[in-house]
């Protein structure tokens, strides 16, 4: 898996190429700013490693420099990466899963999100990101979201507390797309949606989001996310405790019909 550092240190050593390729060549640093018509500061934070170098960069540098492709074949590795570092084990596991139960408190679970509701979330993610790495992220999670047609024998359940529902995230039009959506996936065979409603054993209820795995080979795994952290937890005390808190909140939810005409009134006021 590539952390957070180790894409630093591919932004380091892709700059300290373009900058040995420069001056092996004899180009000076002015010359690849005026060419590239970047600021001399902007040329000399990529070529450190501080500022990841743009393909503009690469390809100018790479014919200044007689590099025959060399330079250019390093955008391969400054792609940014499909999902943040902490949800990377648990998205190798969710390939291999037959069963999928979330609950989420406050925002819709990504598997049912559209793309606008996506795009809303990761682009205000804090610190921000760059464009390259929302789009990228965005277009992950909506090819991850196939899942749930593709994979017709993967069972999916969703419990929403209601908060989630009446949280807008981007326009009211696009809340009411977003919700639309989630109508349209409970109409699938293989997938289960929820609403808790408030007031319904608010202290589990608040306590945070719970995902719960089961694997081909019947093994169990609970999964919890905050906004900078995330822990994975195997069969043990934790997993059960989680699949317990899980199962209340999922008992006290309301049936699949009642969830349905309770999010098709919450589309209508907005």
């Amino acid at each position: 898996m590539t952390t957070s550092m180790e894409t630093n240190l591919a932004w380091r050593y892709c700059g300290n190429q373009i900058k040995m390729w420069r001056e092996q060549a004899g180009v000076t640093r002015e010359a690849l700013v005026k060419e590239t018509g970047y600021g001399h500061e902007y040329v000399k934070s990529m070529e450190t490693g501080r500022r990841k170098p743009t393909m503009r960069l690469l390809q100018t540098a790479d014919q200044m420099c007689g590099a025959g492709g060399k330079l250019i074949a390093a955008q391969e590795f400054l792609k940014p990466e499909a999902h943040p570092q902490r949800a990377q084990e648990f998205m190798a596991l969710e390939k291999d899963a037959i069963a999928i139960s979330s609950y989420e408190p406050l925002l819709i679970p990504g598997l049912l999100q559209t793309e606008e509701y996506a795009r809303a979330l990761i682009g205000e993610s804090i610190p921000l990101l760059d464009d390259e790495t929302v789009e990228e992220r965005v277009a992950s999670r909506l090819k991850r979201q196939r899942m749930l047609t593709e994979r017709q024998t993967v069972m999916f359940s969703y419990v929403l507390y209601e908060a989630s529902l009446r949280t807008v995230v981007g326009s009211g039009e696009d809340m009411k797309r977003q919700l639309q959506q989630i109508l349209d996936f409970a109409k699938l065979r293989n997938v289960t949606i929820k609403v808790l409603p408030y007031g319904r054993v608010s202290g589990v209820a608040l306590n945070g989001g719970i995902t719960l795995l089961e694997t081909t080979d019947h093994e169990h795994y609970a999964y919890v996310e905050a906004p900078k952290t995330s822990a994975l937890y195997a069969d043990g005390g934790k997993a059960s405790e989680l699949a317990l808190a899980h199962d209340m909140i999922r008992m006290h939810a309301l049936s699949p019909e009642e969830s349905a005409e309770f999010i098709r009134k919450v589309a209508e006021e907005l």
